[in-house]
């Protein structure tokens, strides 16, 4: 039985929206944080933390910098594919208590057939690449897990964002253009429901999770109950930052007729209404209970980059798609 005091945890990453404050969190409760990652990220690794260096993808560099150790906690917060979650079978079997996989709540069928979604909702996402990936990440340990009792323990969070994103589709392209005074893009109607998590709230679930032997081979939907439709989403972020957004709504069907790119992120995720039942992850994470509304938290977010020009990115590409689709409504 791992033992919280002196639980070794291993971020593979560990400066994105979710490990960042998983790993805060993990270091204020007592744990032992490592981080693995390239150390190129804008964001400063939680104090605290040892932060080892190398590139995930380059075998030689992460043995060389493992070398002789073990964890009782690997969490890989950059596996997307199942060769990716293999490799990492390959590496930590024998040598952890518990794997722990950063799956999607995109996984989940889509369009969805009941709400609330639960652990059970069936996965499947014919429109998503990315979701599919995860689904068959999460084929390849149920499959360790039951032939040879590999220690996973699987996480779907849904969109999660913190001061350093903007939660919307386009982030600082869609504020550039409110506060411009130009119409922005909505999808359908604007009133399907999208669930938005708080980092900070988050990684309550996650750290409460980390290094309990009663959650292996389980799965763990890990999201907030702040439902919001979009029309509402970017109303407050509008508002947050100074202007009152010009909202023009344009069908799903014509947005991926434009740009086919975006065909994934839209039926396959954004254009459903997505509520979750987040009865499991409370129960055997008690302090589990998201605080953080973006009402506040945007006030956050754009107060952050407005401070960080850097972050002010504008996705030219969007920007001009935007552009093409109101004009054809024009």
């Amino acid at each position: 039985m791992l033992c919280m005091a002196s639980t070794k945890v291993l971020f593979i990453g560990g400066t994105g929206i979710i490990s960042s404050a998983a790993s805060a969190l993990a270091v204020e409760r007592g744990f032992e944080v490592t981080l693995l990652n390239r150390g190129t990220s804008r964001r400063a690794p939680a104090d605290g933390v040892e932060v080892l260096t190398a590139d995930i993808e380059d075998a030689a560099s992460v043995d060389a910098v493992l070398r002789g150790r073990e964890f009782d906690v690997v969490a890989d917060m950059i596996a997307f594919t199942p060769d990716q979650v293999q490799r990492d079978i390959d590496r930590f079997e024998g040598r952890t208590g518990q794997y722990v996989f950063i799956s999607s709540a995109s996984a989940y069928q889509k369009p969805v057939s009941r709400l609330p979604i639960t652990e059970s909702t069936p996965l499947r996402n014919p429109y998503w690449q990315y979701s599919r990936d995860k689904i068959a990440c999460e084929e390849l340990l149920n499959t360790a897990y039951r032939d040879r009792g590999f220690p996973v323990t699987i996480l779907r969070p849904s969109h999660t964002y913190d001061k350093w994103t903007i939660p919307a589709v386009g982030g600082w392209t869609v504020i550039d253009r409110i506060r411009r005074g130009k119409e922005i893009v909505v999808h359908g109607d604007g009133t399907s429901l999208w669930t938005l998590t708080h980092a900070d709230d988050l990684a309550v679930g996650f750290v409460g999770l980390l290094g309990n032997p009663l959650v292996l081979g389980d799965v763990f939907g890990i999201t907030s109950d702040f439902v919001y439709t979009w029309n509402d989403i970017y109303t407050i972020l509008g508002r947050a930052a100074g202007a009152e957004p010009r909202i023009r709504h344009i069908p799903t069907a014509e947005i991926e007729a434009a740009d086919p790119s975006r065909a994934g992120s839209l039926s396959g995720d954004k254009a459903h209404s997505v509520v979750f039942d987040t009865t499991k992850i409370r129960r055997v994470v008690p302090e589990f209970n998201p605080v953080i509304p973006l009402h506040r938290s945007a006030i956050e977010c754009i107060a952050w980059h407005d401070a960080h020009p850097e972050l002010q990115r504008v996705d030219a590409e969007l920007d001009a798609l935007f552009d093409r689709l109101l004009a054809q409504r024009a």
